[in-house]
């Protein structure tokens, strides 16, 4: 895709600072990190959406995701790594080229992800289990 700009990345038409590279994904750090160290993993083949990415390649980003996780936490001293990936606007993706965040984490970091927790009402639990079952699809 001519105008996203992950794509000029791994076309090498915007300069990024690689930490990974094999036939399926490119791994770079965030120019605005989270924490210094905060890495994307994205596929080589462009994708919008998490559910498009071919199996082999979401199970590789992944693969490679905990693997610079760990070396986060070996190498720049943290505490845990979060692996973070948001799947359309609503979700709060920005850039449209599905992308999966490795933030490394240390104990007092002050950064908070904010996470509501709701409580499901009596009987509701059930039903909603109920409706994702009927429209899963897993080969």
């Amino acid at each position: 895709m001519s105008s996203c700009i992950f794509c000029k990345i791994i076309n090498g038409e915007i300069p990024s600072t690689k930490i990974y590279e094999d036939e399926l994904v490119y791994a770079f750090l965030d120019i605005s990190p989270i924490n210094f160290g905060h890495t994307l993993v994205i596929p080589k083949e462009h994708h919008e959406s998490a559910s498009t990415i071919p199996e082999e390649t979401a199970g590789r980003m992944f693969k490679v995701a905990s693997r610079i996780g760990i070396a986060m936490k070996r190498e720049l001293d943290m505490d845990g790594y979060n692996l973070h990936l948001a799947d359309g606007l609503a979700a709060g993706q920005v850039v449209m080229h599905a992308h999966l965040h490795v933030v490394p984490r240390g104990v007092e970091d002050d950064f908070h992800w904010n996470w509501r927790q709701l409580a499901y009402p009596e009987g509701k639990m059930a039903g909603i289990a109920e409706k994702i079952i009927s429209k899963l699809k897993i080969s």
